[in-house]
């Protein structure tokens, strides 16, 4: 059965991989790509249901932070039944969106930026060398670049500094992640495809 599982999983990597260079196969690789949505959906929705599990019984046990859960689990039923009873495009709900989800990323996003900031002070007490003062600079400049002086605006930086900042540096640093991650993924990729790693069943 392990073999078999190998087998499959590798069988259908290579369908999908070889359907970009021969189009014959383009209606077998999109049956594969659709089952693999209805998958990921049915996982989403197992964690979803794991979420609801968890939360509860933290509620249920009265255990510490519990109050959190609670708020969590009003939330996700409130904007479970309101979205499936008005829609995605009714005005209400985008004004559920607009007013609460992205004022919350947007807060978590700022603590990510203060957060590294902190990291990259603390990285210095432990260990100081060029790159951790590269890593405290570049927070810091970052920073810098994307806040609103309470000062007012100077027309060097707000002119030339600041969007050469975000322009060059931020997005060359975005464009280095990104291009990371996708060779991290095409490696994993055909780790899995040539099964040096079988997530999907034993070792």
């Amino acid at each position: 059965m392990r073999y078999l599982a190998v087998a499959i999983a590798i069988a259908a990597g290579l369908i999908v991989l070889i359907s970009y260079f021969v189009p014959a196969l383009a209606m077998v690789q999109s049956v594969l790509l659709n089952w693999a949505i209805i998958l990921a959906g049915m996982a989403a929705l197992v964690g979803v249901f794991n979420l609801i599990s968890v939360h509860g019984d933290k509620v249920r046990r009265r255990e510490k932070g519990n109050i959190y859960s609670a708020v969590l689990l009003v939330s996700l039923f409130a904007s479970f039944i309101f979205g499936l009873a008005l829609g995605p495009d009714q005005p209400y709900i985008r004004l559920l969106v607009n007013t609460v989800i992205v004022p919350v990323e947007t807060a978590l996003m700022a603590l990510l930026s203060v957060t590294l900031l902190y990291a990259s002070i603390r990285l210095l007490r432990r260990r100081t060398d060029v790159m951790s003062i590269v890593f405290l600079l570049t927070a810091v400049l970052m920073l810098a670049a994307s806040a609103t002086l309470p000062f007012g605006e100077i027309l060097p930086l707000n002119n030339l500094i600041r969007p050469w900042i975000q322009q060059v540096l931020a997005l060359g640093g975005a464009r280095g992640i990104l291009i990371g991650v996708a060779l991290g993924t095409l490696t994993t990729g055909l780790r899995v495809l040539f099964g040096a790693d079988r997530p999907y069943g034993d070792k």
